[in-house]
């Protein structure tokens, strides 16, 4: 299973970014995805996941309201869609997948996710 996470950049609070975390298309059909960010000194935080049929979304509270996740399966593609973006959203940002339903287990515990993506830096400037 190979993620690649891309999108990240540098912005002004309240700008707007788009993240993509791209896999196989088996990967996307049987794999839920989540998203965490670790910023420098602190400990990695669940941001968002996905089932893997996009039927069920779940948010971490400090992005909730902001942040969307969603998928094109034609693009093999899962994004998270990031706005009104605050200055502690800086992190590098990771997509991780699990084929472990995400009604089973904890789906913010980074642990149960096997197989994780490099990260893309997002930094967000006052």
């Amino acid at each position: 299973v190979q993620l690649q996470a891309s999108g990240g950049g540098y912005v002004q609070a309240g700008d707007s970014l788009r993240l993509s975390c791209q896999a196989s298309a088996r990967t996307l059909m049987t794999y839920a995805i989540g998203w965490f960010r670790q910023a420098p000194g602190k400990e990695r935080e669940f941001v968002a996941a996905i089932s893997w049929n996009a039927g069920s979304t779940y948010y971490g509270d400090s992005v909730r309201g902001r942040f969307t996740a969603s998928k094109e399966n034609a693009r093999n593609t899962v994004y998270l869609q990031m706005n009104g973006l605050k200055l502690e959203d800086t992190a590098v940002y990771y997509c991780a997948a699990r084929n472990v339903p995400l009604n089973s287990g904890n789906y913010r515990n980074s642990n149960e996710y096997p197989y994780w993506g490099q990260g893309t830096q997002v930094t967000v400037s006052s």
